[in-house]
């Protein structure tokens, strides 16, 4: 046999009857050969079972669309199915920059505010955006107790702040639902905006949640202790602790 014979590419029926035995990897493989064998891999006939088979979906769209190759359908499916599995990445923000700022009001009187950083924060070993933090009581911020008879008009506001003050993004501003019970927890929620710096104002899936624990001493009502955190409407559980920063670094970070 030449060497000029070993050099040209195999019979164009070769390469089709070969190519139906290939699996996808192999077949994008084999197209890389030179301008024949890429024209032979790229084939309708070849592609087409292999979409119809892990795409249906996409096949049936491109009814709409024939001029659209079986095999650039199936590279959109794998690059979907990438991005799926894809790890979000790490956020800008930390837990370390941020401040949490938490007022509680009866009325327009400020009863207590509590400032907690980031940083001294507890986190649980799931990692969940969830806080216990103790009131700050006596701290020159307002009388942090309530006569009793006056719990139904508590307002709480919980304040995220980027440190140095360099922005502020509003979690929560909400009035107790229900009437208070003095050692119990009463539960402030509110729905969180869409995030993005294109956002219309639509929900975002997430709700902003405050838990206020109120214990009686000298026939008031004194703020105790606060839990604070984020949960998703879908599970109705905490988000973990770097779903809840990405979503807030989109209102404390710039564009």
């Amino acid at each position: 046999m030449s060497e000029k014979s070993l050099k040209s590419s195999p019979p164009w029926s070769v390469l089709s009857l070969v190519a139906n035995h290939l699996d996808p990897k192999t077949l994008i493989i084999a197209s890389c050969v030179c301008k024949s064998w890429s024209i032979c891999m790229s084939s309708d006939h070849l592609w087409k079972p292999i979409c119809s088979t892990l795409y249906p979906s996409l096949c049936n769209l491109r009814a709409a669309n024939l001029a659209v190759p079986y095999r650039r359908l199936y590279n959109l499916g794998c690059v979907s199915e990438k991005l799926r599995l894809q790890k979000p990445l790490k956020p800008h923000l930390s837990l370390d920059s941020i401040i949490f700022a938490i007022d509680v009001f009866n009325g327009n009187v400020c009863l207590s505010t509590t400032i907690k950083p980031g940083n001294q924060l507890v986190v649980d070993k799931s990692f969940l955006f969830h806080f216990d933090i103790d009131a700050d009581l006596g701290n020159g911020h307002g009388d942090p107790s309530v006569a009793i008879e006056a719990l139904d008009s508590l307002r709480v506001t919980w304040n995220v702040v980027l440190g140095g003050l360099r922005s502020v993004f509003t979690m929560m501003d909400c009035k107790v639902k229900g009437s208070f019970v003095l050692g119990q927890e009463g539960w402030f929620s509110q729905e969180l905006p869409q995030s993005g710096c294109c956002s219309s104002g639509d929900a975002s899936g997430l709700v902003a949640d405050l838990r206020l624990g109120l214990r009686q001493s000298g026939g008031k009502g004194m703020v105790e202790r606060i839990s604070v955190g984020v949960l998703s409407i879908l599970s109705w559980r905490y988000v973990c602790i770097d779903d809840a920063l990405r979503y807030l670094q989109h209102f404390l970070l710039p564009c």
